[in-house]
């Protein structure tokens, strides 16, 4: 099994992050690798919300399913994929970290099965070099968001 945890204090409130990440629609903006996201349900965000994403891999192009198994606003949303190549479940976790600062903690589990395991040692290098570059790209997303609108006339998207 590959495991992959990594934290970050983004200059952004906790809901802020939280809104962001919950949201995987956003996710190909700062997820290097991650061609497309769709939400394949209706309705308010939460336990049960599913999407279909394509992504690069190590070199592989992969498509997936995933669906959020626990939701709790402001704090936790946890999904499994559901289709795919590989068995995986991740986690993101927004904590206080100070006035208008939050700490993202992202943790993904991935379980290859059949020849694939052959390469686990790779697969878990690559994974820990994109977990920390997403999470450094999406601390520059976020906080340079805070800076556009303080501009006036400048709203945040």
């Amino acid at each position: 099994m590959i495991k992959v945890e990594k934290s970050i204090v983004i200059d952004r409130s906790q809901e802020d992050v939280f809104e962001y990440v919950s949201d995987h629609t956003n996710a190909p903006r700062w997820q290097r690798g991650l061609l497309e996201v769709r939400r394949a349900t209706e309705g308010p965000i939460g336990v049960g919300t599913r999407h279909t994403l394509v992504r690069m891999f190590m070199g592989r192009r992969m498509g997936a399913s995933n669906e959020f198994t626990q939701y709790e606003p402001n704090r936790l949303v946890s999904f499994k994929v559901t289709s795919g190549s590989v068995a995986a479940q991740g986690w993101y976790v927004v904590e206080p970290a100070g006035s208008d600062r939050a700490r993202l903690t992202s943790r993904i589990e991935m379980r290859p099965s059949g020849l694939i395991r052959l390469v686990q040692p790779l697969m878990a290098a690559s994974l820990r070099r994109e977990v920390e570059a997403n999470l450094s790209d999406l601390k520059g997303l976020l906080e340079a968001k805070v800076e556009e609108r303080s501009v006036p006339g400048k709203g945040l998207d």
